[in-house]
């Protein structure tokens, strides 16, 4: 009778494991799937061909191009398929057929679609291919490489997407530039146009302080945002302060509002309206030079307009404000008649009393409220309100300094 070995204490068993199920193809299945690699890349674009309506509006170099990335694809296949114990590093090498441009051409869906296409036709057609009794092997081994397949999609436009975002960054911030320059050539409107700037209605310029904790993933969560809000929007990060040109036929200023939870807690200057990009540099400077000004008043409401700002941007020697509120307050009052222009010096000189102004002028208070309601419909501010009032005597200061002035130069003889 024999005896069992006594089994070593402390120690479990050893159980042998069964030898690894050979995958391999065979060499009959190898060269079969060898000899129907053109067969099979012709039915799988008759069947892009007809499932496809996208596929249909592409180019014919760019369907060349799919044609051979489909053809790739199956070859790099049937080399995986000889030892598919090898990582599959031959899969990416299906995208390296045709040139990156491919890219923008087609999205990651529809690479996914082509990919699809053709483990379906490949599918479909191996109990044809396959040598009697290894057709299921050989479907099973199709299935596992569409996946390694979509996996490669996925991470070629992962990688194309990084690369493409960071040169459309710099893009970006280079016609920003340009824009807050003042240098806006048919060169500068190009490079807005490949970035998709369609240049449909109007244009302005924000510009947003303190935001030295914005980092890169909060612009680009910035840059989303303004894409959602305008049709058309560009953002660069010059030092601690954001700049975004928004273009679009809707109201920009409430698309310019939209963004303000995005940016930090510093001052944001929206702005005038620009016709066109070519002219979005008044909107950038007259935002800028705001954004240098707001300090001065210090109730701004937050986004703040540029041109609610006027004040404060004469008085740090901004000569496009200068000119903007001759052109909107005081030339419009000059060219009323000298009632309302002389009703405004006396109210505002009489320290903003009615009654005051009317003794000065010889009227009556009511005629004195008249004129000022007049001079807000001119002029669009109301000296009755203080911050208006405030605009309008900044206006009538550097109006009368500038008419002045120009006597002064017409008539030399008068300064004496």
């Amino acid at each position: 009778m024999s005896r069992t070995a006594p089994r070593a204490p402390g120690r479990a068993q050893q159980v042998e494991a069964p030898p690894p199920k050979q995958t391999t193809g065979t060499p009959e299945n190898l060269q079969r799937l060898r000899d129907a690699i053109g067969p099979l890349t012709t039915v799988a674009m008759r069947r892009l061909e007809q499932d496809l309506p996208w596929y249909r509006s592409l180019s014919s170099v760019d369907r060349s191009y799919v044609g051979l990335v489909a053809q790739s694809g199956i070859n790099a296949f049937v080399t995986w398929y000889n030892d598919p114990s090898q990582p599959p590093s031959a899969v990416g090498e299906m995208f390296a057929a045709a040139p990156p441009e491919l890219t923008r051409s087609i999205s990651l869906q529809h690479t996914l679609h082509i990919v699809r296409s053709i483990v379906e036709v490949v599918e479909a057609h191996a109990d044809q291919i396959a040598q009697p009794g290894t057709e299921r092997d050989l479907r099973e081994a199709v299935l596992r490489y569409s996946r390694e397949v979509a996996f490669s999609a996925a991470e070629v436009y992962a990688r194309t997407a990084e690369a493409r975002g960071a040169w459309d960054a710099r893009l970006e911030a280079l016609v920003v530039d340009a824009i807050v320059r003042g240098d806006t050539n048919e060169s500068v409107q190009s490079r807005a146009a490949a970035l998709g700037w369609t240049g449909q209605g109007k244009v302005l310029v924000v510009v947003a302080g303190g935001n030295d904790a914005l980092d890169d993933i909060k612009v680009a969560d910035l840059r989303r945002a303004a894409r959602r809000s305008a049709r058309d929007a560009l953002v660069s990060m010059q030092g601690s302060r954001a700049v975004i040109v928004l273009g679009g036929e809707g109201d920009l200023v409430a698309a310019a509002n939209q963004l303000v939870p995005k940016l930090g807690s510093g001052p944001i200057v929206i702005g005038p309206a620009a016709a066109d990009l070519a002219s979005a540099c008044n909107s950038a400077t007259a935002a800028l030079r705001g954004m240098d000004a707001v300090g001065a008043w210090s109730h701004a409401p937050r986004p703040v307009l540029a041109d609610d700002l006027l004040p404060e941007r004469v008085l740090i020697g901004d000569q496009l404000a200068r000119a903007t509120l001759i052109a909107s307050a005081y030339a419009p009052l000059a060219r009323a008649g000298g009632t309302v222009l002389e009703t405004l010096r006396a109210y505002l000189g009489t320290g903003r009393s009615l009654e005051a102004a009317a003794r000065d002028l010889y009227i009556h208070p009511n005629t004195v409220r008249y004129r000022l309601r007049k001079i807000s419909e001119i002029t669009g501010w109301d000296p009755l309100e203080p911050r208006e009032s405030f605009v309008l005597h900044i206006a009538l200061a550097i109006g009368e300094l500038t008419a002045t002035e120009t006597t002064f130069v017409g008539n030399p003889q008068s300064k004496s």
